[in-house]
């Protein structure tokens, strides 16, 4: 305890030193991360464009406005490889020996590090991630003003593309959409199969836009076709539905695309229409767990960083510390999941694998420089 205390509060000049070293490793990083990223997302909208009449200008704001949530996936992978690379210099150096040798802790140099990941942690879920999901909403809109939908990005997985099935006044009805914003509540170029009482098919409406008003579906731009209905074109077209804008929210707004400070109302309108808040609960806490995992992730780059030097095996020791990362990463993801699917609670699937790592790496470090 009486090292941890000094760690904290003691040799403030030198600890001032190792956080500088590490901030200045962490923008690197994530800056040369952030390059990549933006360079491979607007050669892929380059090559999409080929087929379209889109602007140059258009085309560099579309990747820049996904920029943002795609590089908060690379955050804890930045923490770590700048931890990894300030270690391993600071050591190469021997400033980290002279440190030991006039009787520093290894906790001294590892806490301003680990201090300056929770604050970058903080700064991302309060104030990067409701950037990025605005940003997100815009590349979305411009997406489908763009291009008509559907999925933009090589980093996409599924897309935004979303599928309803649903019941009004008229009778229950299919409605596809290539893309969708604003949480669902606006869909794009989409694509509706209405259906009788008795379940025999209706008609189908093609849309180059729909937005969910109270109690019906304003479809614009709607073409109209069916079995006896010769195709007619349509500046408004409604479709009545029984759906409510938080049941529209979660069953097609991914939990990420909602901004940090929205999601407790959100998890209070997607409860009181009786439905399983279970993904937004989980991304509240995964964001709130945020500060403790790249703290995490230092504690990891240390254990195996420290000591390189003096006992060789650099580049095993450095690759044992990012499987470690990535092993960490896969386990959050994998929680995640199960949190999803409602096997454990949200806050244990977004806590636990952080608490885990953070004890684990804790305890290795004890056990290296204090056993």
């Amino acid at each position: 305890m009486s090292r941890l205390a000094a760690a904290l509060f003691g040799h403030h000049t030198l600890a001032f030193y190792f956080g500088r070293r590490f901030m200045i490793n962490l923008i690197a990083v994530f800056t040369g991360c952030l390059a990549l990223i933006f360079f491979v997302d607007l050669v892929e909208n380059l090559r999409r464009a080929g087929g379209h009449d889109v602007e140059f200008w258009t085309i560099f704001l579309l990747s820049v406005f996904r920029l943002p949530s795609i590089s908060e996936l690379v955050l804890p992978f930045a923490v770590l490889f700048a931890a990894i690379a300030t270690f391993l210099l600071l050591t190469r150096s021997l400033e980290l020996v002279v440190a030991r040798s006039a009787g520093i802790s290894a906790w001294q140099f590892i806490m301003p590090a680990a201090l300056i990941a929770f604050v970058v942690g903080i700064g991302a879920t309060t104030l990067y991630n409701p950037l990025a999901a605005e940003l997100r909403a815009r590349h979305q809109i411009l997406h489908a003003e763009s291009f008509g939908g559907g999925s933009s990005s090589v980093f996409d997985s599924a897309g935004d593309e979303a599928w309803l099935r649903q019941t009004g006044r008229d009778g229950p009805s299919i409605i596809y959409a290539r893309a969708s914003m604003d949480q669902g509540i606006r869909l794009s170029n989409v694509t509706v199969w209405t259906f009788t009482e008795d379940h025999q098919f209706a008609e189908r409406i093609d849309a180059a836009a729909a937005i969910l008003e109270d109690g019906y579906w304003r479809l614009n731009e709607a073409w109209v076709s069916g079995v006896d209905i010769t195709p007619t074109l349509h500046d408004t077209f409604i479709v009545s539905t029984f759906l409510t804008p938080a049941q529209v929210q979660e069953s097609v707004a991914a939990a990420d695309a909602v901004p940090f400070w929205d999601l407790p109302s959100q998890i209070d309108r997607v409860e009181s229409a009786g439905l399983s808040a279970a993904p937004y609960r989980l991304q509240y806490h995964t964001l709130l767990a945020r500060p403790l995992l790249l703290s995490a992730m230092v504690i990891i780059a240390a254990t195996v960083s420290l000591r390189v030097f003096r006992f060789g095996s650099v580049g095993r020791l450095v690759l044992a510390g990012i499987i470690a990362g990535f092993m960490l990463y896969v386990v959050t993801k994998l929680a995640a999941d199960l949190g999803n699917a409602g096997a454990i609670a949200p806050f244990a699937a977004a806590w636990a694998p952080t608490l885990v790592a953070a004890l684990i790496g804790t305890t290795i470090m004890l056990y290296q420089e204090d056993g």
